[in-house]
């Protein structure tokens, strides 16, 4: 499965919010949304995944689920996020379709090195700067950061950057030799910045192509 270059981490302060959020999210044109909601029982977190599943499912939105890698099987989501601190990803593997994707949370090199060798499909290195959306973030990466990772690991995997993009950073990323962006607050804020995002990394797809062919 092809990971998409855009992925829209689920905000709001309530279930209904965030279902309202992702409905947007999905008419705007994102290709791939991730639900997230911390601090709810998982009877609580089910229903939730369900009715995402709907929204994205009318949309041909790829859906992943955070941590919940049960939930995910359950509700048949496009995969699971795993944390840091959630299951280890050859464990929830176990438990998974086979075409379900797994993507992990790295904040360092070694992270992704980890990451590699228990076979993800993606990974998710962050921070890119720092912002309110997660507690006890580890120091910004930046774009020197994200460069020294990229080169050390000359990976096939994916490597998706988040953590405060906006669409201003996006042409800057890729040319650190990531593959694409995960966004929440700077979509949130407004939904019309997915055209955007998708033009700028579509751009870049198309620049790749044609230097191919020197």
């Amino acid at each position: 499965m092809i990971i998409p270059k855009l992925h829209y981490i689920s905000q709001g302060s309530s279930p209904k919010e965030i279902l309202e959020n992702i409905q947007k999210s999905c008419t705007s044109g994102t290709e791939l949304v991730q639900l997230r909601l911390k601090n709810v029982s998982e009877k609580k977190f089910l229903k939730l995944a369900k009715e995402a599943r709907e929204i994205t499912s009318h949309f041909q939105t790829r859906l992943i689920i955070n941590d919940h890698y049960k939930i995910a099987k359950e509700v048949k989501a496009d995969g699971v996020h795993l944390g840091k601190t959630d299951s280890c990803p050859t464990i929830a593997r176990k438990h998974l379709y086979t075409w379900q994707i797994i993507g992990g949370t790295a904040n360092s090199l070694q992270d992704c090195e980890t990451l590699i060798v228990n076979d993800v499909d993606y990974i998710s290195l962050s921070p890119f700067r720092l912002t309110t959306t997660k507690d006890n973030l580890s120091k910004a990466l930046g774009l020197n950061g994200y460069t020294a990772i990229t080169e050390a690991l000359k990976t096939e995997t994916p490597i998706i950057g988040f953590g405060g993009i906006t669409t201003e950073d996006v042409t800057d990323i890729l040319e650190t030799g990531i593959s694409g962006i995960a966004v929440s607050g700077e979509i949130t804020r407004d939904f019309n910045t997915i055209k955007i995002f998708n033009q700028l990394l579509s751009a870049s797809s198309t620049d790749e192509k044609r230097y191919t062919f020197k």
